[in-house]
């Protein structure tokens, strides 16, 4: 299939994730959330790396960790921004120690993880990788269609939810696990440093476009396709330009042209 047919591959199904949950995130008031774990996905590569393991191990666990961490420490899972504040710092100081580590460890010479950690290295995933990274994709997409209808009237009117008897803090804690597992995903393709462009600027032009649910999901996971393979294209035809950049180069420009309508 070849490197830029594993790079849509992975990314089409990255950005289907990104705009359903991104759509969720920008409603719940949850994006400061979603950067701190970024972050956290940086470090968690750098950790693994350091210890010698997979970077996706390190990515996983360490998101999926951190997200379950914020929904613990917040009331009805959502985490106040003093307290994403100090998780936040803390992470970004364990993630110049790992890099320090690895950099003492291997000569200085292990820039090159850093960098593609940052910035993503889409067009260097194999065949294998494209298709797991396509299968946890679509899982996600699978579980937040499972959560919608419950998660949007909790997010919406917390009170209202419980008197119906949904689990309100679960499905907040369900969802943050969710965002954890996309946000080490969505490092393969754009980088932990970029990743909340794609997971904000689509949804939030959403929801600047309309008011309906139903219609804004399917209008960020629109603009996230858009993004996504406008910017393989320009990565792929401007050899200066990371594609990671390029998309969400693209992301940013459509939401501010949602600004300007």
């Amino acid at each position: 299939m070849g490197f830029f047919g594993n790079a849509l591959l992975a990314g089409s199904c990255i950005a289907v994730a990104s705009g359903l949950i991104g759509w969720f995130v920008v409603l719940r008031g949850q994006v400061f959330a979603g950067d701190a774990l970024s972050h956290v996905a940086f470090t968690g590569a750098l950790a693994a790396a350091a210890a010698g393991l997979d970077l996706r191990t390190g990515l996983f666990l360490a998101t999926v960790l951190v997200a379950l961490l914020l929904a613990v420490l917040g009331s009805r899972a959502l985490a106040d921004d003093v307290t994403i504040g100090i998780v936040f710092v803390w992470v970004l100081g364990l993630g110049v120690l790992c890099l320090s580590l690895l950099n003492a460890g291997a000569g200085g010479a292990n820039g090159t993880i850093a960098a593609r950690t940052l910035f993503g290295s889409i067009f260097g995933l194999s065949a294998g990788a494209a298709r797991l990274a396509a299968l946890i994709a679509a899982g996600l997409v699978v579980a937040v269609l499972a959560l919608g209808r419950p998660l949007l009237l909790a997010s919406i009117d917390a009170p209202l939810a419980g008197a119906r008897g949904l689990p309100v803090r679960g499905l907040g804690v369900a969802f943050l696990a969710l965002l954890g597992v996309y946000a080490a995903e969505a490092t393969q393709a754009v980088g932990a440093l970029l990743l909340l462009g794609l997971l904000a600027a689509p949804a939030g032009a959403a929801h600047r476009l309309t008011a309906s649910p139903y219609r804004g999901m399917a209008l960020a996971v629109g603009i996230a396709l858009l993004s996504m393979w406008s910017g393989l294209a320009l990565g792929y035809w401007i050899t200066a330009l990371p594609p990671g950049s390029a998309v969400i180069l693209v992301a940013s420009g459509c939401y501010a042209l949602t600004m300007v309508l």
